[in-house]
């Protein structure tokens, strides 16, 4: 049966950034969120333009093969604004999406070091894995994974959407039930947060209401990056085919785009 997604998400440029480099999209048929690359030229553009290039013209559900091709063009539309601003050379994002198929699976995508947890039945789990230096020394057994929060390299990924064609994105696809709840999170969240911490807020109230709590306990936490949370429940599909709603420097860029039109 397909399914769809009952969505919110939440960004905040922090008490410590000038600029919301976040950006995020939910729709009943999708959800991410985009982290520009820290240290790199318009971090706000690549993640914004990265998404909106995904979901321009989706309607609904698509099979694999199509939400690849989209990711690629999406990709592809990063190097199309290096190619005519070479000033924004080094652009990149980070990119976790939850995407809906036309049956019962989900589609995870994920490059980077944003994140997506699962909570089902009361029990949450971590269903992407870091692509950054950090990650590689736990994976290697060289530091030890309660050390990863607070190591002084902790924010170097080694992979990002940067518009090149060896760009390495991880695609999983898998069986989702009616009542699953997702986190798709910039580390502005996980950087901060345990998941210990995570947990109980994330399963409170609503999806907006738990993006909404989970923003502000990072802000209390000592949060010094952007912050963003995108929470979707998945229920059971309807009719409507719905429009992606933007957060962010998306939300922002799409506020330009409309003023400017």
């Amino acid at each position: 049966m397909p399914l769809r997604l009952s969505a919110a998400a939440v960004s905040d440029v922090g008490p410590h950034r000038a600029t919301n480099q976040d950006s995020a999209f939910t729709a009943p048929w999708g959800a991410a969120v985009a982290d520009g690359v820290g240290g790199g030229p318009s971090g706000d553009l690549a993640s914004s333009a990265f998404l909106h290039r995904l979901v321009a013209g989706v309607r609904g559900p698509l099979v694999l093969d199509d939400w690849l091709q989209r990711i690629r063009i999406a990709n592809w539309d990063l190097r199309a604004h290096v190619e005519h601003d070479p000033s924004l050379a080094g652009m990149a994002t980070t990119f976790t999406g939850l995407l809906t198929a036309p049956d019962d699976t989900v589609i995870l995508a994920h490059t980077g070091d944003s994140r997506a947890y699962l909570l089902r039945d009361g029990g949450l789990t971590q269903e992407s894995h870091d692509d950054s230096l950090v990650q590689v020394l736990v994976d290697h057994g060289l530091i030890a994974e309660s050390d990863a929060a607070t190591h002084p390299q902790r924010n170097i990924i080694t992979a990002s959407m940067q518009g090149r064609d060896e760009d390495v994105i991880a695609i999983v696809s898998r069986v989702s039930d009616v009542g699953d709840r997702w986190l798709l999170c910039s580390d502005g969240v996980t950087d901060y947060l345990t998941e210990r911490a995570l947990a109980p807020v994330l399963a409170t109230g609503s999806p907006m209401t738990a993006a909404r709590l989970l923003v502000e306990l990072a802000i209390r936490s000592g949060s010094r990056d952007n912050i963003t949370a995108v929470v979707c429940d998945v229920v059971p599909d309807s009719l409507d085919p719905g429009s992606p709603e933007f957060s962010g420097a998306a939300a922002d860029r799409f506020r330009e785009e409309l003023e400017s039109a």
